[in-house]
């Protein structure tokens, strides 16, 4: 038995998992501040912190690609796993402790004139928002 170390809790990520989570937050909010978009850094540092959970939590590989794109007033946030599926935001009972990540996704998106979806094949999920503040 290794002292120290134990399994996640149920709903929880390994901590090595954890970190990738943190660094693809730092990196968003870098080329957020690169770009001049200082505004959106909070809410898009969120929604990429959901993005990349849940292509840890329901993916089958070990590879995941995250970017960060914005052109023609839209920045657009995408993960891409290696497993397909079709991720849906549902309502999470009021005493869940997960499940309402794309749920938040989704509002943050609206509030920011943009929306979420995934590709045809389920392997990358995105989400867009309007960069020049108008809906």
């Amino acid at each position: 038995m290794l002292r120290g170390l134990s399994a996640p809790r149920r709903g929880e990520i390994p901590e090595r998992d954890a970190r990738r989570v943190g660094m693809a937050r730092k990196l968003t909010a870098a080329r957020l501040r690169y770009c001049g978009l200082e505004a959106l850094v909070d809410d898009a540092t969120l929604i990429v912190s959901e993005l990349v959970t849940n292509a840890i939590q329901h993916g089958d590989g070990d590879q995941i690609t995250m970017t960060v794109t914005v052109r023609d007033g839209v920045l657009r946030l995408a993960v891409h796993g290696e497993t397909p599926g079709q991720p849906v935001a549902r309502n999470a009972p009021d005493d869940a402790e997960r499940g309402r990540g794309l749920f938040l996704v989704n509002c943050l998106a609206a509030a920011h004139g943009g929306t979420w979806g995934t590709e045809q094949n389920g392997t990358t999920t995105w989400c867009t928002l309007a960069v020049d503040g108008r809906p």
